[in-house]
């Protein structure tokens, strides 16, 4: 794979962390998730209550392609394990809030001091310096200080927040990036960098496209009043949502005189000309007073007849059975502990193929005794470390919990 023979560590919980090292991992990097004795957070949440066998579906699906090592990262012995596994590292990411890491011993200088052309990669809600920067960071608190939930909402239905947690899973494919540009850097000119990427950030970039037109067009808040059905406060009818008689259809590009032809609306005709723009609420009252009268299906088939741009609103349970998400592989069956469920794959293709899953460490520290023995530490070393709970391995944490 692309990145074959780069060894990551990581000190990372949550979402946005967890997803940047798990693009790089499933890209082919070794990456070994340094977790609290207890495990890392992510075990122990799961949005909707869902644990598959006992696995929580937060860790599960932000956690793949990983090793497993559990640290206790406040006793001395469990620091020099992680300074060792950070000497051989070509990669350091950690997502505590900013300071912490340094706290805990490891400082700029100290990294340096242990791996002079290491790149350390901090994620954090607000950066790590500045006003907000020890206030806790949060994908929906990033939504809302980011303008977001203004701009998703309107006045008169009040702010509304996005459906998933984008400004996470963006913010760890942002910070990925930046880790991929500095492994570029390092083999051209063999210099360390210190990337750092914040979910404040991440949300902002998320809207340059809006951000930019209202900046650059002094727009005003009174231009995100619009009718219900549009979907965002910039584009022009008929961008957004609109009800079928067996569900909703969502439509965006097409020519007026079609897009009337194809819901056979004379009100729509009438319209034909105007701009779409100052005129969008007409067009989108219009346009959702038509479409009832006919099926999804009906409409489809009028739709691309006709060249409008549209697509059925789909809900979760449908998406497995989606012909054109079969064949892109999104997904991926997985076995966790003989119960089969579905994990969502890596975003890109290689060469056309999917990456594999080489490893799904189910168990707090189920490599740790492997990770320690490639680190020149002995079996008796090994043991040692696991008895005086500088470390928990697997079956150790297995029988501790028993």
């Amino acid at each position: 794979m692309l990145l074959d023979g780069i060894k990551v560590v990581s000190f990372c919980h949550f979402l946005q962390g967890p997803a940047a090292d798990q693009y790089l991992a499933d890209m082919g990097a070794d990456v070994i998730k340094v977790e609290p004795l207890t495990g890392a957070y992510e075990r122990q949440w799961s949005g909707a209550d869902v644990y598959v066998e006992g696995v929580s579906g937060f860790y599960l699906c932000a956690n793949r392609n990983k090793r497993s090592i559990a640290v206790d990262l406040k006793s001395e012995e469990g620091k020099a394990v992680a300074a060792k596994l950070i000497a051989g590292a070509d990669v350091v990411l950690e997502n505590f809030r900013p300071g912490v890491f340094s706290r805990l011993g490891f400082d700029d200088a100290r990294l340096k001091e242990l791996n002079p052309a290491l790149i350390f990669a901090s994620a954090s809600g607000f950066g790590s310096t500045g006003p907000l920067a020890q206030k806790p960071g949060q994908d929906l608190l990033v939504q809302a200080r980011a303008g977001l939930i203004g701009v998703t909402g309107t006045p008169q239905g009040g702010p509304t927040p996005v459906g998933a947690a984008v400004v996470d899973q963006h913010g760890g494919a942002l910070l990925a990036m930046g880790i991929l540009g500095a492994l570029v850097r390092r083999l051209r000119d063999g210099k360390g960098t210190r990337v750092e990427g914040s979910l404040l950030n991440a949300g902002i970039d998320l809207q340059g496209e809006p951000l930019v037109n209202w900046l650059a067009g002094d727009i005003e808040r009174k231009a995100l009043k619009r009718e219900r059905n549009l979907a965002t406060w910039f584009h022009q009818a008929p961008y957004g949502v609109y009800p079928a008689s067996d569900g909703h259809v969502v439509v965006s590009l097409c020519e007026t005189e079609n897009l009337a032809d194809a819901v056979d609306s004379d009100g729509l005709r009438a319209l034909a000309g105007k701009d779409r723009y100052e005129e969008r609420d007409a067009f989108a009252r219009l346009l959702a007073e038509a479409t009832p009268n006919f099926s999804m299906e009906e409409l489809g088939e009028r739709f691309d007849r006709l060249n409008v741009w549209w697509a059925p609103v789909n809900y979760y349970d449908q998406l497995l059975d989606d012909p054109q998400l079969k064949h892109a592989e999104v997904f991926r069956e997985v076995d966790v502990r003989g119960r089969k469920i579905h994990l969502v794959n890596h975003p890109n293709r290689y060469d056309g193929k999917v990456p594999e899953l080489r490893v799904l460490a189910l168990d707090i520290g189920e490599h740790t005794r492997e990770i320690l023995a490639e680190h020149d530490y002995s079996k008796a070393e090994i043991e040692g470390l696991i008895a005086n709970r500088a470390v928990v391995a697997a079956d150790a944490a297995k029988k501790g919990a028993a």
